[in-house]
């Protein structure tokens, strides 16, 4: 197990500085694409999108996280819609259990494939033996947009069964039957003709589960929620979540996302081992992290207001405006090393 005084910030602190923390989990984006394109979605995944994690790749990042968190090492699978590429799912578990690197703590799906008991049964009793820890469901209004509410309802059913209660979360769990809830999935589909009663769908969501506004979550949703002038972020800066964050998301190209900062690149793993990004962490290597790290969004904003960038009356807070301002960015050929790949920035 890596320690703390190994990270080159750490190195340079003093004894009652905050640190930045050792990652101890990973969730391996095995893919952008997914059948849905909800409206919450941080990574911008949608069934247009692309990209398949080499098993290598997985593989990589597993061993590496083993090395800087030992036996408190989880990783999780997830995407995109992994169960869109099941025979590969089972590869890389497959290969995980052939180079004895544990359980997979954690599989996320939207639970679309469980169209009969037979198939659900068959491919639950596989996770099983491949080493599974949990399955994770997502059922939820933005989900249930695109996925008939039937699937994943059986599955959470039947994984319970199978795996026991204790193995199967479900997000969100007062979404799993609609009595009580005031949650009708019908009337969040594309076609439904009330847009207000979608948006006052949304907005209970979102009260009950609050979300971070990046991705495409940083369009509809944060227009909805947006209540704060832009001077009342000026001054939140982004180190606490920098160095407090405990894991990293690593997508299919191999580029490594602090926490849920998707499309902010702070290494690959396919050019530089897992261990070494988190070693080598410190935010003046970089240009964008470090005016998060030190001043937030609100210090991006110069020069993208030279590129002419317009603000917003309000935003729905500082992940909101930062994540405008990188699209604005990459939309206009702007962006810096960090700001990538084309899919977490590209349309629907």
């Amino acid at each position: 197990m890596t320690e703390l005084s190994e990270n080159t910030y750490n190195s340079g602190t003093g004894r009652n500085e905050p640190k930045f923390k050792l990652w101890r989990s990973a969730g391996l984006l095995l893919t952008y694409k997914c059948n849905c394109a909800c409206e919450f979605c941080y990574y911008n995944c949608s069934p247009d999108k692309d990209g398949l994690m080499p098993v290598e790749t997985a593989l990589s990042a597993w061993r590496s996280l083993q090395v800087l968190a030992g036996d408190d090492a989880k990783v999780h699978l997830t995407g995109g819609e992994p169960f869109l590429y099941w025979d590969h799912l089972q590869e890389v578990l497959k290969a995980a259990r052939s180079e004895k690197l544990g359980k997979a703590d954690l599989i996320e799906t939207n639970g679309f494939w469980a169209t009969t008991d037979a198939i659900a049964e068959q491919r639950l009793a596989r996770l099983d033996e491949l080493g599974m820890a949990r399955l994770k469901i997502s059922i939820d209004p933005f989900h249930q947009e695109y996925v008939d509410i039937a699937p994943p309802r059986r599955l959470a059913r039947m994984a319970s069964d199978i795996l026991g209660p204790d193995r199967v979360m479900v997000r969100w769990r007062k979404y799993l039957e609609e009595r009580g809830t005031g949650f009708h999935p019908v009337n969040t589909r594309p076609g439904w003709p009330c847009h207000i009663e979608r948006e006052r769908v949304y907005l209970r969501a979102m009260k009950d589960y609050p979300c971070r506004f990046t991705g495409r979550a940083a369009g509809r949703l944060a227009q909805l929620m947006a209540a704060e002038p832009p001077e009342s972020l000026a001054g939140l800066n982004c180190k606490a979540d920098f160095l407090g964050a405990k894991g990293v998301h690593i997508d299919p190209f191999g580029n490594v996302f602090s926490g849920t900062c998707s499309g902010i690149i702070i290494g690959n793993v396919n050019q530089t081992p897992l261990e070494e990004i988190w070693k080598q962490f410190t935010p003046h290597r970089y240009g964008l992290v470090n005016t998060l790290f030190n001043q937030g969004p609100c210090g991006l904003l110069e020069e993208a207001v030279k590129g002419g960038f317009r603000t917003e009356e309000a935003y729905a807070g500082k992940c909101h405006l930062c994540t405008q301002i990188r699209q604005f960015l990459f939309d206009h050929g702007l962006e810096e090393a960090e700001i990538g790949p084309a899919e977490c920035y590209s349309g629907t």
